[in-house]
């Protein structure tokens, strides 16, 4: 790749899985795209030993909307030669009671429900990826620090003194959104009560491609199924409890560890072995208050960050890179600027109630979820069991999960 020019027609700040995704659906369709990045570039690697390897602490549960994506885009069959572990069905219970829920990918009449992928699996692929569009560049270990209004668009200044002019500027730099701060849009932010306790482990019984997640009293534990080696006895653990626990929780031995998670998930996978480090995450959920101005607009965890309780959060992010790369790449049809409102306001109105409405969705698992009230309790339990025996709400359900909600772009179909 050709260092960043000093003029594109977008300029995309951070080089995540949802920035470099954009980055390619423009680069795809020749548009001069500019992906400035404030870290180092990612490690090399040797992909064909790499499906040996330790999983990475960091995954995602991919639908299979996002997969088509990744295909579109040339990326999914890079993945594959590193690590996709494909997952059939799932499976969600209640510690306080009866209530336990199962998905399968038969029941939603699709070949999978999703696969658990390491993020540094995707980010390579799509990088890959984008060494091959002669019109995108990238810069990595470069800080944006100012951004202001040009008669053409914006203008973004780094920390070397260096400026870059485009019509359009996106934020795809994460939920803490240094370039969100500089454009001055205040975002809804809710502390969750939550943080996550991310590790890997290896278990006595296969997990057979299923993703299993317990409601435990201080939030959800989910064992995400991890093959390692053409082996299916790896799980990558998020679970999600009070940060005070979830740094008592980092802070065992290995075997300690193992013994508290083996006994909250009721050994449904037998003996647990912690084979990395643990880290505990913080989470807030945060849905900036605008998601577009004039030749600036956000996507992925820039414009909403989302309680892991689903997996949904890059998924939501793909989307929001599909959406507004159709509305720019049909603008550009016509000559339009592709910074003008009108136009980035077709990728609000199209994104912005699907997040909204997914955020609320988790908000209210968490609070129905983490209540020791005898009457939620009951509630759930039942609410569980009557919807695992309703085939037609179970389908419903399975739909959304998947990502099939309202009308997909072309990228995705």
């Amino acid at each position: 790749m050709q260092d960043a020019v000093n003029q594109a027609e977008v300029l995309i700040v951070g080089g995540g899985i949802v920035g470099l995704g954009l980055a390619a659906l423009l680069g795809e369709a020749g548009v001069e795209v500019s992906l400035i990045d404030a870290g180092p570039p990612p490690v090399s690697t040797d992909l064909k030993s790499t499906a040996a390897q330790r999983p990475d602490l960091r995954v995602s549960a991919l639908n299979p909307i996002s997969q088509r994506l990744l295909q579109t885009l040339g990326a999914w069959s890079c993945m594959e030669t590193q690590r996709v572990t494909p997952y059939y069905a799932m499976q969600v219970w209640d510690s306080q009671g009866s209530g336990e829920i199962h998905f399968s990918a038969d029941q939603a009449g699709v070949p999978v429900l999703g696969h658990i992928v390491e993020n540094v699996v995707t980010q390579r692929a799509l990088t890959a990826r984008l060494q091959t569009l002669r019109t995108v560049t990238i810069r990595y270990g470069a800080k944006a620090v100012a951004l202001e209004e040009t008669p053409g668009g914006r203008r973004l200044t780094l920390e070397n003194g260096e400026q870059l002019d485009a019509p359009l500027v996106v934020a795809a730099d994460g939920a803490r959104s240094p370039l969100r701060d500089l454009a001055g849009i205040d975002v809804d932010s809710r502390d969750t009560g939550h943080a996550a306790l991310v590790t890997t482990v290896r278990v006595a019984r296969g997990h057979g491609g299923v993703a299993r997640q317990v409601f435990l009293s201080g939030g959800p534990l989910a064992f995400l199924p991890v093959d390692v080696a053409g082996r299916d006895d790896h799980c990558s653990i998020v679970w999600s409890t009070s940060p005070a626990d979830a740094e008592r929780l980092a802070s065992l031995t290995p075997r300690a560890l193992a013994g508290e998670l083996e006994q909250a998930f009721e050994a449904r996978l037998g003996a647990v072995e912690v084979v990395d480090r643990a880290v505990s995450l913080p989470l807030v959920q945060r849905h900036a208050k605008e998601y577009v101005r004039d030749g600036f607009a956000l996507i992925g965890d820039a414009a909403h960050s989302i309680h892991p309780l689903a997996g949904q959060g890059v998924n939501l992010g793909l989307m929001d890179a599909a959406v507004l790369a159709e509305e720019l790449l049909s603008a550009r049809t016509r000559g339009a600027r592709l910074g003008d409102p009108r136009i980035l306001n077709r990728y609000a109105r199209r994104r912005r109630g699907d997040n909204a409405g997914m955020l609320a969705l988790m908000d209210g698992f968490r609070l129905l979820f983490g209540s020791t009230h005898p009457a939620l309790v009951l509630a759930r339990n039942l609410g569980l069991g009557g919807v695992d025996r309703l085939t037609p709400l179970k389908r419903l359900l399975m739909h959304q999960a998947i990502g099939e909600r309202g009308r997909l772009p072309a990228s995705c179909s």
